[in-house]
Formats: structure tokens, sequence, C-alpha cells
């Protein structure tokens, strides 16, 4: 669209200002036309239009002399007492929205909307002059008016974005910030509306909102305009993009999570948005393609290395022409300040029973009673310390919200206002649970923990919890590598930040049992399968081309989260372990699963692998690992197998992963073997002829050498990886890898329980000692004193 010819003084084209502008026309507007001037030519597309300029919001209220009365109404104001906030905010918005528009400004709007191509649908935007900036964000402190048509209308709307420079929200902003409220003008920007009504829309930050990691950009989608989205009326999708990958052309989505996506705004005739319901064909299906994602993220990178720093941005896409637009592009203002991310790690000692979860934001614990809200008016009772729990949040909720520990809603996602406030104060909040305000009863004393992965949870009671407080700096010199072991993708980004060398154990079975939750050998024999569950299985797999991939594709997502969260570091990747009993509680288990009296030495591991009735289901894992290190490039992830009973079982199955794309030493792919039957030890030279290393498996090879069954309550007390026999064997496969120079480390529960089985294995020559997260920095300090 082609500059707009304006009045100077009080309209000017969007193609016509940029950052230098932001006193002119407002942050917001600024971004829109720097933008517009500087990125549009590299394929970031920006909607034209026209803003008012700061000057044309004072000559509105010199006009209409309105400073006196608004000093008047300000005098005395207490933002912290909500009736008073209320009363006044209400006077001064009735104030702005009375008094009559100039006719010189008045004839300046319609000239500018004349000049947009064939009267078109708009959207109003609120830019104060104050707002966006890297010190302070004013984002959703005013309004913004969508499908605006006609000139006329137009004129209202801007009318009515001045007042909104004096909502409850803006007023009590404005004062915790410190500014003076003269010294706060606003500009209205005139877009032309994208017609994602019949597309989608969302928020897209350049930095992992929750870890701090800055190379994702973490995106929301929802079908219809995007207020949805910035509202949390919905739980949208997320999706997850690796910026190395996508700088370097490389498939770049980790992570896809579908949302419910139950409602779409949409434009109204005449003007207007109203909510509807989305087809549940629609909920079923991810809002936007991979392509599409792609797209988006690589506008959003384009965007950040303009700008020179982590950024927050609205975008659409419309339905009509299938492009995706921004529509708003400011400095994430909360995360990307923070200096202690990474250096703080809560742990959840105990905790009661299980009374609702949803998306976590932040990665703290807190926990107070109840105070369940069914609106603001109720919430104003809310005392501080509180648990807020309702069903959703606004921006006038901001004064209260000040007073919770935590705050936990039923609707929304990760970018809603209730997560954007959330981290802002620092408060732990789950968001989008459905059920909160039905599951938590007024006054109930309960927990909320956003620190176990990406799902918070909250329980019921006040629960114990410690905080880990990690200066590496500080931590002491060792002679050993210290590793992870890791389950949950989740919690990727946020560990990737401690001091370690990588992951010594990635273990996949929670991906299967928590992001798949269905039996591989279920996808493979699907026709043959009992009708309701093949459709329950076909719901659950109807974002993705089939059900074969949905499972190829979602191990894969949570492989590739944790390998490029602590790339270029190893990642060693054990391929699943489930036992029988384990395998048969996935959907459609039951029909495929042995029922064994001890699966514990059953049906598991490599055996299981070369077994010709679950050959095929490894396959499934063998292709979602070679997706990862091949087609998304991500060559750190590592192979390891678990129990390997005897040398013919390790040539097979060191075969059939060759016979699968996976072979030893091309590419540089490693295998590693877990030691953890008495044989791997007792035949370690035999058994490394295959492999590139051992990384001992410290419970299940105690469980074999005492014949004691480790999950026996029984036998607890008597089970003890320092037993002498154990630590013979242990000796024994350290001394035959370090003769010949391979990979040796540890990566059993002993190191992380015993500290000095953890000194006697550095004296053994161990490489890596491979621990539970919560047990790494009293490892690293207790080797340190050798």
């Amino acid at each position: 669209m082609p500059p707009i010819e304006t009045s100077p003084e009080l309209v000017v084209s969007l193609h016509q200002v940029g950052l230098a502008d932001i006193p002119r026309v407002g942050g917001k507007n600024a971004s829109l036309g720097e933008m517009i001037q500087q990125l549009t030519k590299a394929g970031v597309q920006v909607p034209g239009g026209f803003a008012t300029t700061a000057h044309a919001y004072r000559e509105f209220l010199r006009r209409n002399d309105l400073a006196p009365a608004i000093d008047a109404l300000m005098e005395g104001l207490d933002a912290e007492n909500a009736e008073q906030l209320q009363n006044t905010g209400a006077a001064l918005r009735k104030l702005l929205r009375e008094a009559p528009m100039p006719d010189v400004l008045t004839d300046a709007i319609r000239s500018a909307y004349a000049q947009l191509p064939g009267e078109p649908s708009v959207a109003v935007r609120s830019s104060a002059t104050a707002e966006d900036l890297p010190e302070a964000s004013f984002a959703g402190q005013q309004e913004s008016y969508l499908n605006v048509c006609g000139a006329d209308a137009v004129v209202h709307a801007i009318r009515d974005a001045y007042a909104s420079l004096f909502t409850d929200r803006a007023i009590a902003y404005r004062q915790r910030q410190g500014f003076d409220h003269h010294q706060v003008a606003l500009s209205a920007g005139v877009q032309l509306m994208v017609r994602s009504d019949s597309g989608s829309a969302g928020v897209a930050f350049t930095i992992d909102t929750e870890s701090g990691f800055d190379q994702l950009i973490t995106i929301t989608a929802a079908y219809g305009l995007g207020e949805t989205v910035v509202q949390g009326l919905v739980n949208p999708d997320e999706y997850t993009v690796y910026k190395p990958n996508l700088a370097s052309g490389l498939p770049a989505i980790v992570h896809r999570v579908r949302g419910d996506k139950q409602q779409q705004m949409v434009y109204r005739s005449g003007g207007g948005t109203v909510l509807s319901a989305v087809p549940e064909a629609d909920r079923l299906r991810h809002a936007l393609s991979d392509e599409e994602i792609e797209t988006l993220a690589r506008q959003c990178l384009l965007i950040e290395q303009h700008y020179g720093r982590p950024m927050d941005i609205e975008w659409g896409k419309d339905g009509d022409d299938g492009q995706i637009y921004i529509l708003q592009a400011r400095p994430e203002t909360v995360v990307s300040r923070k200096s202690n991310l990474g250096t703080e790690h809560f742990h959840l000692r105990q905790h009661g029973t299980e009374l609702t979860r949803g998306h976590a934001v932040g990665r703290r614990i807190a926990s107070g009673p109840a105070f369940v809200a069914a609106d603001i008016a109720a919430a104003a009772q809310m005392q501080t310390g509180d648990v807020l729990v309702t069903d959703i949040t606004d921006p006038d909720w901001g004064p209260l919200m000040k007073r919770a520990s935590a705050i936990v809603t039923n609707r929304g996602g990760r970018a809603c206002h209730a997560a954007i406030v959330a981290r802002e104060l620092g408060l732990p909040a789950v968001v989008g649970c459905e059920d909160a305000t039905a599951a938590i009863r007024p006054g109930q004393p309960v927990t909320v923990s956003c620190a176990e992965g990406d799902e918070g949870k909250v329980y019921d009671g006040i629960a114990e919890f410690e905080i880990e407080a990690i200066d590496a700096g500080s931590l002491p010199q060792i002679g050993v590598d210290l590793m992870l072991n890791l389950a949950d993708p989740g919690r990727a980004f946020e560990l990737a930040q401690m001091p370690v060398k990588g992951v010594g154990l990635a273990r996949i079975e929670f991906i299967i049992n928590n992001m798949i939750g269905i039996h591989p050998a279920a996808i493979l024999a699907l026709d043959t399968l009992d009708a309701p569950l093949q459709q329950q299985i076909r719901e659950r797999c109807a974002a993705y081309a089939s059900p074969k991939e949905y499972y190829i594709t979602r191990l894969a997502e949570g492989i590739s989260t944790i390998a490029a969260a602590f790339a270029p570091r190893p990642v060693i990747v054990r391929t699943s372990d489930f036992k029988s009993n384990e395998y048969s509680h996935l959907l459609g288990g039951e029909g495929f699963e042995p029922s064994e009296e001890n699966p514990m030495i059953g049906f598991r591991g490599a055996g299981r692998y070369i077994a010709e009735n679950f050959r095929a289901c490894f396959g499934l894992e063998c292709a979602a690992l070679r997706r990862v290190r091949e087609t998304m490039g991500l060559r750190n992830v590592e192979i390891m197998i678990p129990f390997l009973r005897t040398l013919d079982e390790a040539r097979e199955v060191v075969d059939l992963l060759a016979s699968e794309g996976l072979r030893r030493g091309e590419a540089g792919l490693k295998l590693i073997m877990m030691c953890e039957v008495p044989s791997n030890a007792i035949l370690a030279a035999e058994f490394l002829e295959y492999f590139d290393g051992f990384s001992i498996g410290s419970n299940d090879l105690t469980q074999l050498t005492l014949g004691m069954d480790r999950d026996s309550a029984l036998l607890a007390p008597r089970f003890d990886e320092r037993d002498p026999a154990v630590k013979a064997l242990m000796a024994q496969a350290i001394a035959e890898c370090r003769a010949q120079g391979k990979y040796i480390g540890i990566c059993g529960q002993g190191p992380s329980d015993h500290p000095d089985l953890a000194r006697w294995l550095l004296q053994q020559g161990i490489g890596s000692l491979s621990l539970n997260p919560d047990s790494v920095i009293d490892t690293w300090i207790a080797l340190g004193k050798l």
C-alpha cells in the first residue's frame, strides 16, 4: 500500500514513521512503521495504515479544556484502593468520551481513511508515547477496536481510544511505573484488518518465556482473531521453533502442543466482533501447518535481529490470501531482563493430592489459601498471599493480582494475560486448567507447582519445597564430567542452563507415556482393533497425516527438544525400557503384552527389539531417532541400548540399528550400551566390540547381582549399590572401558543417593556421573572436597 498523504501535525502514514517517532506516535505505531520501512523487503509483512499523533491528542484535550478536569479527578488518587480507582477511572473515561472531536482532527482522519483501499475494515489500536519501551511494557493497558467499518466509526473509535488512556489498569500501571499522567499522550493507529477471522492468529516470543533460553521462538495459535489468545479466552496450540535450524534451513519445529481452541473471534456484520464455536474437526487439527509455522518464525527472527533484542510479536494469518502478517512487535520486557534465570531451582519434596493441572508459567512453587473468584468484583476481597483461582483474567485485574502468591485459571495459554502478569510479578501460574474453579474449594490450602515441567499442578495442602541456588562460578574443579538424567522435555531448556556436560540418560519412556500415550503395536495394527478403540486413537492422532506419523513425530519432538536445549553437548538417548506391565498401560496395550510374573527380568530392553512381534514397533523409535539426527541435524544425539543379556543380542541389535539407518560411526553416531546385567561386566571386552562405551545402570546391576527385586518393599532396606559384589563388577567395567579408551559413565540412582559412592567411582576413574537434577550441586560440592 503506498504512503498516505496526511496532515503532518495531526495524522501521519505508518509508512512515514520509525522508532525515532515514539514521542510522536507512541511505541506501537513507531514499531509498525519501523518494520514497514526496514523489514518489508526482507519478507516481513505488515499491514499499512495511518496514525493520529500525540499532538492531535493534546489538541483534543486543549480545545476541550480537559486538563483542569483531569487534574481535579486525579488529585489524591490511591491506585491501590480498588473502589477509588474504579470510580476515578469511570469518571475520567466519561469525560473524554463526551468531549467533541475537533473538526480539524475529524477532517484529517476522514481524509486519511478515504485513501485506504475500498473503505476497508480496520483495527484502531491505542499507542501511548511511553509504551513498548525496553524498560516498561504498557502492552494491554489501553484498548483496541477491531473490525471498525467506515469513517464515522473510525472517528468514534479514536475518541474511545483516547478515553482508554484512563482505564483503571492504565492509571494503576502508570502510577506503579512512575510515569506522570500528563507526560503520556496517546496516538491511535488505524491499521488494515487481516482477515484472520477466517484464518488464525496468536502471539510469538523470540525467547522461551519460562526458562529464558534464547535459541527458541515460541508461538501460540488459535482460529479467528488473536484477541482470544491475548485475552486467554481459549487454550491455543503451542509451537516451539529452534533458531539455529531455522537459520540453517533445517526443519526447526521441535515441539507442538495441540490446544482445544473451542472458540474463535470473528467479524460481526456491520462492524465489531463476536465469539463463535470452532467445529470439532478444526479443534482436532493444528491451526498452522509446519510450513506456516516456519514462515512465521522466520519473520520473527528477522524482527529480533533488526531490533537486537528478544521480541513479543502479535501475528495473524489472512484466511483470504493465506499470508501471515505481523500486527505488532514490541520488546519482551520480563524474561529477558531477569539476571537469575537458571540459577534458582525449586524442588517439591512432598505434596498432597493433585487437584488440577494446566500450562505451567514460570518454574516456581508457592502455596497459600485458595481465593476462588467468580469475577473481578469478588477478587477485590482477596488478601495478600492468597492463591488467586478464577476463570480468566484481563488487564483490569492487574492491581489485584499483585496480592496473590500464585495464579490459577480455567482458561488461557502461555501468552494470555494471567501468564504475562505472572511472569512480570515473578509468580507461579497454572493456566488453562479447565476445571480449577470447580476442583478447588474457597479457602482450601493449596500448593501451586510449576517446577515439574510444562504442566503445572495444583496440590491439596501446603507442601514442602526447597529452593536451590546455583552459582556456577563458585563450584570447585573436579576430575569427572557431571551430566543429567532427564526424562521430561518440558524441563530441558531450564536445566540446560546448569553447568553440566550434557545429558547422560534421556529416558524416552516419559515421552512415549506422556506425549504419545498409545502402544506402538496398536498404532501399527490399528485396523484390527475394536471400533471404539480405533476411534479414540484416530482422534488423538487427528492433527497428523497418519497414526504412524503421529507416533514418530511426537517421539522425535520430545528427543529433539532435549537435544536442542543442550546442543552441542552430547545427549545420550536410551531407547525404550518399558516392561510388559508398563507397556500394557498404554492405550491399546493390553492386547499386545504378555502377562509375566516378574516383568523386571522378562520381555524388556534389547531382547524386545529383536523379537519378531516387536521389531516393527522398535522401527518407529529408530525412525524418530533418524529424523532427529539426519533430518533435523541434531547430531549431538547418541543412542544407548538397555538390558543387553548376551553377546548374540548385542550383535543382533547393532545389526538391526544399521538396517534402520542408524549405523555406528556413520555421521559420528555413537552407540552406548547400558551395563546393568552382570554378564555385561564379566564380558566387558567382548561387549565393547559392538559399542562405543558403557553407562552403568546401578539399579538393575544391584538387583541382578544380589538377586533382589528392586521394587520389593520387603527387600528395600538391604538394597544397596555400594555392596562389594556390585562395586567389583562396576570396577571391572570401568577398567575395561579405560583400557580401550571408550566412554564410561554411570546413570543409575546410586551416585545421586550416595555421595560416598560418587567419590568411590571418581577414584576408580569413571568418566562421567549422570545425576538427577536435584542432586547435581550437592554431589559436585562433595566431590570437590576429595
